[in-house]
């Protein structure tokens, strides 16, 4: 394991050479952000912990440990006794270390929340909308934005972090499929968006798609803490992904790596392949819901229970397995992931069957030459796209990153 250490007399020493020069205080922040990530990971650490996990020697540990508890990034815990040696103090993050702005841009709402440095949720604010429009989300960023930040105290608003928008890419794309009339969000083409909020939010401004977003609240609060290679599909009104490489949130160069929603899959007794967004996203539910004689608004009005759904919900369950299994099966001809990662605005229940029949239609399909992957229900829910809005500044600021190796 590559181990990049600076002694306490800040000595950077680097055991396997860089392919580009580094400084003192790029291997000093790099072991900072690697800590904060451990811990975040382990929930809380003794300094003897990390130093086993990291390769840190004792004395460079206590140092990294000390200033990120001065700094107010950590906070120590009551000492443990009754083991074999010195008592150990455990160490786990601040819940006022650090602050982050959030906005999810959804079909019929957009999101505004402000999250701790433990991931909670200080204050939330929700604008609904028929569909979205540039102007009203500004409208509601300017206004409630100072919302959000009047929650905290002036010494904490100090602390924060950033801002990070979740949002779909090529809105125009889609108006039909979401209800807006003909041509009205034409005006998102071209629209840079975050750069208007940057003209008011005196903060950096991230921006993910808003799957790929969902994939980092996954990888840094869920349970794809658990996998260091995995794909993951977010189902919403309509399905998009992500992508995790060696522990790290992997966007591409335009944004847009993971875009499983474009990957051809044949349907079900089909003879034309379709993108896959057209046979596993939520909007095709609600279509079938409609044929039905179902209030389709229900899906919206009623998250946590879709009893009554039957049986186009278990036709589309059916439907969006046999799609997604294909779609796991082409990306595993490319990556050699770990773990196919689901989760959505459904309730947890349908999520669980349709996980279930996902890894029956992987079993049942031809996989010679591939490397066993699992089939993972993904833990954060409809709350994921918003997670990973405010997620965003914490993996820019906090997260462990090579990066910050070559940067002054």
């Amino acid at each position: 394991m590559e181990r990049l250490e600076a002694d306490a007399a800040d000595e950077p020493r680097l055991t396997q050479p860089l392919e580009r020069g580094t400084n003192q205080s790029g291997v000093r922040l790099y072991n900072e952000r690697l800590v904060l990530s451990l811990i975040r990971r382990h929930g809380a650490l003794a300094k003897a912990e990390i130093a086993r996990l990291t390769g840190l020697s004792p004395q460079t540990t206590t140092v990294i440990m000390n200033r990120l508890e001065t700094d107010g990034l950590l906070v120590a815990g009551a000492r443990l006794r009754g083991k074999v040696g010195q008592p150990s103090v455990p160490y786990s993050l601040a819940p006022d270390g650090a602050f982050t702005l959030g906005m999810m841009i959804g079909r019929r709402g957009c999101d505004l929340v402000l999250m701790d440095f433990v991931a909670r949720f200080r204050k939330r604010i929700r604008l609904p909308y028929a569909y979205p429009t540039p102007q009203a989300l500004l409208d509601f960023a300017r206004q409630g934005i100072p919302r959000l930040v009047g929650a905290l105290a002036v010494e904490q608003r100090d602390r924060i972090a950033g801002l990070g928008l979740a949002m779909p890419f090529e809105l125009w794309s889609w108006g039909a499929e979401i209800g807006a009339p003909d041509g009205a969000l034409e005006v998102w083409r071209g629209f840079d968006l975050p750069a208007e909020l940057a003209r008011f939010a005196p903060w950096p401004v991230q921006v993910f798609n808003d799957a790929t977003a969902a994939c980092a609240a996954e990888h840094t609060f869920g349970k794809g803490v658990q996998y260091r290679d995995f794909i993951y599909f977010f189902i919403g009104t309509f399905i998009g992904g992500g992508l995790v490489l060696q522990g790290n949130v992997v966007p591409g160069r335009s944004g847009n790596a993971g875009a499983f929603g474009s990957m051809p899959v044949l349907p079900r007794g089909g003879r034309e392949s379709e993108q896959l967004i057209r046979q596993a996203s939520i909007y095709t539910l609600e279509a079938a819901l409609r044929a039905s004689g179902i209030d389709a608004g229900q899906i919206w009005d009623r998250p946590d229970d879709w009893r009554g759904f039957e049986p186009a919900l278990g036709a589309w369950i059916a439907n969006t397995a046999h799609a997604l299994a294909q779609a796991c099966i082409s990306a595993a001809a490319v990556i050699d992931f770990e773990a196919a990662v689901i989760d959505g605005i459904f309730p947890a229940d349908v999520r669980a069957r349709l996980v279930r029949a996902v890894a029956d239609e992987v079993a049942r399909s031809q996989t010679q030459g591939l490397t066993h992957f699992e089939v993972a229900e993904g833990s954060l829910g409809r709350d994921a796209r918003t997670l990973g809005g405010a997620t965003l500044p914490v993996l820019a600021t906090f997260a462990r990153d090579r990066e910050v190796l070559f940067k002054s």
